[in-house]
């Protein structure tokens, strides 16, 4: 049998598995094959028997980076290849077969700065065409499926600043600041002092430049530091907040993330934390650890509440905003797609299919498959001074 109907039968069995969606696949013989039940919702164009090998080598390896080197194109929503991946391989035996490699990067303190930077100095003109006019990269808040990305971060803001119930005087936190928003409002709006750790130059260099502009700089400063070494510094807070910091914290780390808050954190003192979680404890995608967030590991709801009591740390909420970082990952995409001729102009093809694979990916991830946004709240010992309901989020 010649080596092209190898990988072509190859394939085919894998995909004539399919029990949920539809998808029309051109083989680089130029036949054309519909699988899955229903309607197909994209086109897969593979351009040659070397995508199957890497796929069958290594299946999200394989077929992200085939996708990036343009032996696979993808005529449709790209959210919906993930889609098909998470409806379908539960009940795909053959699929389930084909080995998966491990993420290969730990992370390790020394690390830390560098994986960091692999992700965030990208260039702050690169995030500017895609994000809001506040620079959030994290998980948006719709008060209704109609609000703009921009009012749905500000009010993601506004949200977490109520969490932590913050009163004139109090010093705050931010650790993983990102360009500075969530400080920059606690300061102006509340009347706080605070500081911001990051380990990105770049997002410093902006958030820096923003206080200033927004006449806070007095009350809030931004350090090119790593959380573990402002603890040891002796640096004490009335309140502590991190919004999309602690996945990148790494597997295995995540009591010394907890043993920091510890010592920076005042009795009775209270921290809100915003994570991306699992509902199953599951290895990094291999994909992800090499090309988008090295080191990074997302945990599970009962691996962050397991800690809390190890430190004296009493849970005083918990919220689940799956759907909201779908359609903040929605509204990313679809700024991103627009501004492809920029991207293209400051980087390249493939770096463009990196990350387009990246956005819709993640989408997908959140509204068909395990994944969350947590926010949890937490205090350092009991605080019985804390409101009795959530009345006070909503006026």
């Amino acid at each position: 049998m010649a080596a092209n109907s190898v990988e072509k039968t190859l394939l085919d069995k894998l995909l004539s598995h399919m029990k949920s969606g539809g998808v029309r696949v051109t083989y680089w013989d130029g036949t054309t094959v519909k699988y899955g039940p229903d309607k197909p919702l994209l086109h897969v164009t593979v351009h040659s028997p070397k995508a199957v090998r890497a796929i069958a080598r290594h299946t999200s390896v394989g077929f992200g980076e085939s996708y990036m080197d343009g032996l696979i194109d993808v005529k449709g929503p790209i959210d919906q290849v993930n889609r098909m991946s998470i409806e379908n391989t539960p009940t795909n035996k053959v699929l389930r077969k084909v080995r998966l490699r491990r993420a290969k990067n730990s992370n390790r303190r020394g690390r830390q700065r560098g994986y960091i930077a692999h992700h965030y100095d990208i260039g702050n003109d690169f995030y500017k065409l895609w994000l809001d006019k506040s620079m959030t990269y994290s998980c948006a808040y719709f008060r209704k499926p109609s609000d703009s990305l921009e009012k749905a971060q500000s009010q993601k803001v506004d949200h977490i600043l109520r969490k932590l119930q913050l009163k004139k005087g109090m010093h705050l936190l931010d650790i993983g600041s990102g360009w500075g928003t969530l400080l920059i409002r606690a300061a102006k709006e509340y009347g706080v002092t605070g500081v911001g750790v990051t380990l990105s130059r770049n997002q410093r260099a902006h958030a820096e430049e923003a206080a200033k502009k927004a006449g806070v700089d007095k009350l809030v400063k931004f350090e090119l530091l790593n959380y573990q070494d402002l603890a040891e510094r002796g640096d004490k807070f009335d309140r502590i907040v991190s919004v999309g910091m602690f996945e990148h914290v790494g597997k295995g780390n995540q009591p010394k993330y907890f043993s920091a808050i510890d010592k920076m954190l005042k009795p009775q003192g209270l921290s809100v934390l915003h994570t991306i979680s699992h509902a199953h404890e599951t290895p990094t995608d291999p994909w992800i650890d090499k090309y988008i967030f090295p080191g990074g590991y997302l945990p599970t709801v009962g691996q962050v509440v397991n800690q809390l009591p190890r430190y004296n740390f009493y849970l005083a909420d918990y919220e689940n905003l799956r759907m909201h970082y779908a359609m903040t990952l929605d509204e990313w995409l679809r700024r991103f797609e627009l501004h492809k001729k920029e991207v293209l102009d400051m980087y390249d093809e493939r770096f463009y299919r990196m990350w387009r694979l990246y956005l819709g990916s993640s989408s997908a991830a959140f509204r068909y498959g395990d994944l969350s946004l947590s926010q949890f709240v937490f205090t350092k010992g009991q605080n019985n001074d804390l409101p009795l309901t959530r009345e006070f989020l909503y006026k």
